[in-house]
């Protein structure tokens, strides 16, 4: 399921490879890992649930 899907690096992160950051893939849908863990836990939101998060913290 998230193989296929591209993902991008926060903004937010401190920019050298040792910081902690997530990655985001957006479709119909909006995943959230862990860059350092790819293959670990995935969170999921629905659209509406991620632009509503998004316009939170706006």
């Amino acid at each position: 399921m998230t193989d296929e899907r591209i993902w991008r690096k926060s903004s937010f992160s401190g920019g050298t490879g040792d910081s902690s950051c997530v990655e985001v893939s957006l479709a119909q849908d909006a995943l959230v890992r862990d860059s350092k863990n790819a293959s670990g836990d995935v969170l999921a939101f629905s659209a509406t649930a991620w632009h509503s998060l998004l316009s939170w913290l706006d």
